[in-house]
């Protein structure tokens, strides 16, 4: 399981610039400036070409992206103008459809809690067609549905948030639990790993968030 993290986290297929907050830590940073595939979501390209980048797609109802950036960039925009789906998830279904399927999410928190928290839960739709993570300036968030193993190092921050009422047994973190039912977020927050490897038990969607490193570098994925 290890080695899977490592793959996966470490040589994406696709990188993904949703419209939230820019990162401004060096870990998704470095994913960025790594990609070997980069998608924008609409708005989320204005931004990144005034940085200087150059994005491999654009996808989203094109209600955000400047009018500058819709005629330089017009031979990569894929215009989705479904109004049930937001930007993120036509970029997700839109790399799905390419073949890619090891997808890195970027800049998809801040700005408002209802946009954080949308975002966020939409992990747990995405991991039904994509092995997918979300990366922020704090750690990396992983939606899960049946026991996993993760990677670790001691002392790493851990939380996680059940989508579904599923019982969830943990090892390998400070505060365990066997076989209980979490009635509210929070229940889950603020654990820690005690070594370099911890377990979650459940047949529930559930989305994991772990910690960066303290000491991270601009290699990808120091917290694995």
């Amino acid at each position: 399981m290890a080695d899977f993290f490592k793959s996966f986290i470490g040589n994406p297929d696709a990188v993904i610039i949703a419209n939230g907050n820019y990162p401004t830590h060096e870990v998704p940073l470095s994913y960025i400036d790594k990609a070997t595939y980069i998608v924008c979501c609409d708005g989320a390209a204005n931004l990144f070409i005034d940085r200087g980048g150059h994005p491999d797609a654009i996808v989203g109802d094109c209600d955000s992206i400047s009018e500058e950036n819709k005629t330089r960039f017009a031979d990569i925009i894929h215009p989705d103008p479904d109004q049930y789906t937001n930007d993120l998830t036509k970029s997700v279904h839109f790399c799905v459809q390419q073949g890619k399927k090891n997808l890195v999410i970027v800049a998809a928190t801040g700005k408002s809690e209802e946009h954080t928290l949308g975002n966020i839960s939409l992990l747990a739709e995405y991991m039904n067609q994509a092995n997918v993570a979300m990366i922020t300036d704090y750690g990396i968030l992983y939606p899960i549905h049946s026991p996993t193993t993760f990677p670790s190092f001691r002392g790493q921050r851990i939380s996680f948030f059940c989508i579904d009422r599923a019982e969830v047994t943990l090892h390998g973190l400070r505060y365990p639990l066997n076989k209980a039912i979490l009635a509210n977020w929070w229940q889950g927050t603020l654990n820690e790993s005690l070594g370099d490897a911890f377990t979650i038990e459940t047949w529930g969607r559930t989305i994991v968030f772990c910690g960066h490193h303290p000491a991270s570098t601009s290699s990808p994925a120091p917290s694995l």
